[in-house]
C-alpha cells in the first residue's frame, strides 16, 4: 500500500479528515479534482459570507442616519463586491495548501475512481493516470446544486449557487426558487444590493425546516425589505427564448407568469456519487446516498464515506465532525457517535437564523409536555443600542425534567450565540441551570437566559 489513508475530496470533510489522520501518525494522501477546500471554501460557505458582509455594510451605510451619522448617497461596485468574495476564497484555499504541507499530506490533483483492492485511479487534467492504494479510503466528494426536471440550470439565465456568486453584472430582477439557507441568503444579498427579488417556495412557509415562529418572523422582515414571497407555489416552466426569463408559477389560485433577468435554483443538494467507482467495487447506496454505519464504514472493507454523500445534514461542520470521528475510529480509538439531533443549523441572511434540536411541532409530536419561553430582542438593551431589534430567542424545555429540547434564534449575530445551547444540550444542562448561570449585561446572549426565565415564569425584562 502507498498510504495508510487516501481521502477522495478536499472539502471541509475531506481536508479535516486528512489532517486528523496525519496527527494520528498516518501516511496520508488527498485527491482533489479542482481546488483545495472544496465547494464550501471556494464556492459555498466562505465566499457567500463575504458577499453577505458587503450587503450588510451597504445596508448599514444606507441607514447611517439612524445612528446620527450622515453619509452622502451610497453606491456600490458589483464587480468589486464579487472580486472581494473571490479573493477571500482564494486566500482561504491557500491556507489549506499550507495546512497540507504542514501536516505532510500529499496532495494529488485529479479525478479519482475507486477500484477493487482499496485502490484508486487518478486522472490528471492532462489525461495522465496513476494508480494509488491505501489501507483505508474515505469518500468525501461532496454535493452539487440539485436540478429539478422543469428547471434546467444552463449557467446563464437559470443558475445555481455557484453562478450566483460570480455573475458578471447585477440582475435587475431575480426569482429565487427554494427558500432554504442558500435561497434566503442570496435573496437577502441581491435585494440589499438593489435587485428586485421574488422567492418561490413549494412549502407553506419560507425556511420550512425551521420552527414556524422563525419562518413567520423572517417572512415579515423580508417583506419589509421589499422581497416578494410566494409560498405554496411551484415553478412549472421557464421560457428563456427571449431577452430575459418568463417564469410560469403555479400558485394556490392560478398560474402566474413572472418576468425576470435570472432564475436562481436553490432547491437543495445532490450527492456527488456518480462515476467514482462505487458500482465497480460494490459499495451500497440508498436514495442517492452512500450507506454507512455509525463510524462511516461502508459495506466494503476499508472504504468509508463522510459529508454530503451520506445521510445527515449537508453542512460543512457536520462533514468536519464526521471526518474526525471516522479517522479516529480507523485509528482504533473509540469516538462517540455524532448526535445528529444536536447539530446547529445557521442561516446568514439578515436577520440571521440559528437553531438546534427539536422544533415546537417536533417536540409535541414526540409526546413531550413543554415549557416554552420567548424573549424579543426589542426588549434587549444591547440590541436597542446596536439598532438591531428584530427577532427573538425561543427555547423549548421538557416540563418534566427540564431538558433543553430545542432552541430557535433569529436576529443579529445569533449564529455566534447558538454554540452555548449546543454545549448545554450536549451536557444535558437543565433549564434551571441555564437560568441560574449569570449572563453578562448588556449582551445579545443574555436573551437566552431571559427566554429561559420566560419559560419558567421568572422573566424580569418583559
Amino acid at each position: 500500500m502507498n498510504y495508510d489513508l487516501i481521502v477522495l475530496g478536499s472539502g471541509p470533510g475531506g481536508y479535516v479528515a486528512a489532517i486528523r489522520a496525519a496527527q494520528l501518525g498516518m501516511k496520508v494522501a488527498i485527491v482533489e479534482k479542482e481546488s483545495l477546500g472544496g465547494i464550501c471554501l471556494n464556492w459555498g460557505c466562505i465566499p457567500t459570507k463575504a458577499l453577505l458582509k458587503s450587503a450588510n455594510v451597504f445596508e448599514y451605510i444606507n441607514h447611517a442616519s439612524d445612528y446620527g451619522i450622515h453619509v452622502d448617497k451610497a453606491t456600490h461596485d458589483f464587480t468589486a463586491v464579487v472580486k472581494r468574495s473571490r479573493d477571500v476564497a482564494g486566500g482561504m484555499s491557500n491556507g489549506i495548501n499550507f495546512l497540507m504541507k504542514k501536516n505532510k499530506i500529499e496532495v494529488i490533483m485529479g479525478t479519482g475512481k475507486l477500484k477493487p483492492g482499496k485502490k484508486l485511479d487518478v486522472t490528471a487534467a492532462d489525461g495522465t493516470k496513476k494508480e494509488i492504494a491505501a489501507k483505508s479510503i474515505i469518500i468525501a466528494t461532496g454535493g452539487r446544486a440539485r436540478q429539478l426536471p422543469n428547471l434546467n440550470i444552463d449557467g446563464k439565465k437559470v443558475i445555481g449557487y455557484r453562478e450566483a456568486m460570480s455573475l458578471p453584472t447585477q440582475p435587475k430582477k431575480m426569482i429565487v426558487v427554494g427558500s432554504g439557507a442558500i435561497g434566503v441568503e442570496f435573496a437577502y444579498f441581491y435585494a440589499t444590493m438593489g435587485t428586485e427579488v421574488t422567492i418561490v417556495e413549494f412549502m407553506d412557509t419560507i425556511v420550512p425546516r425551521e420552527d414556524k415562529d422563525i419562518s413567520k418572523e423572517l417572512e415579515k422582515t423580508f417583506k419589509k425589505k421589499g422581497i416578494k414571497i410566494m409560498t405554496k407555489s411551484a415553478v412549472e416552466k421557464v421560457d428563456i427564448s427571449g431577452a430575459g426569463c418568463k417564469v410560469h408559477v403555479k400558485t394556490p389560485v392560478a398560474v402566474e407568469v413572472l418576468d425576470c433577468d435570472v432564475v436562481l435554483s436553490a432547491v437543495g443538494v445532490s450527492a456527488n456519487i456518480e462515476n467514482i467507482g462505487l458500482e465497480e467495487i460494490g459499495v451500497k447506496t440508498d436514495k442517492g446516498l452512500i450507506t454507512v454505519d455509525a463510524f462511516y464504514k461502508t459495506n466494503v472493507e476499508g472504504i468509508y464515506a463522510i459529508g454530503d454523500v451520506v445521510p445527515g445534514q449537508a453542512l460543512a461542520h457536520v462533514a468536519s465532525a464526521e471526518g474526525i470521528t471516522c479517522v479516529e475510529a480507523i485509528a482504533g480509538h473509540h469516538p462517540t457517535p455524532i448526535d445528529y439531533n444536536n447539530i446547529p443549523g445557521c442561516t446568514y441572511c439578515s436577520p440571521e437564523i440559528a437553531s438546534v434540536g427539536y422544533t415546537e411541532a417536533e417536540a409535541i409530536a414526540k409526546g413531550y409536555t413543554l415549557k416554552i419561553g420567548k424573549f424579543p430582542f426589542s426588549a434587549s438593551g444591547k440590541a436597542s443600542a446596536a439598532g438591531t431589534k428584530e427577532g427573538f430567542v425561543k427555547v423549548i424545555y421538557d416540563a418534566k425534567y427540564g431538558e433543553l429540547l430545542g432552541a430557535h434564534l433569529i436576529g443579529a449575530n445569533v449564529t455566534e450565540m447558538i454554540a452555548e445551547l449546543v454545549v448545554a444540550r450536549n451536557l444535558e444542562t437543565t433549564g434551571q441551570q441555564i437560568l441560574k448561570s449569570v449572563h453578562p449585561h448588556p449582551t445579545m446572549s443574555e436573551a437566552i437566559m431571559e427566554a429561559t426565565a420566560a419559560a419558567y415564569g421568572e422573566v424580569i425584562h418583559l
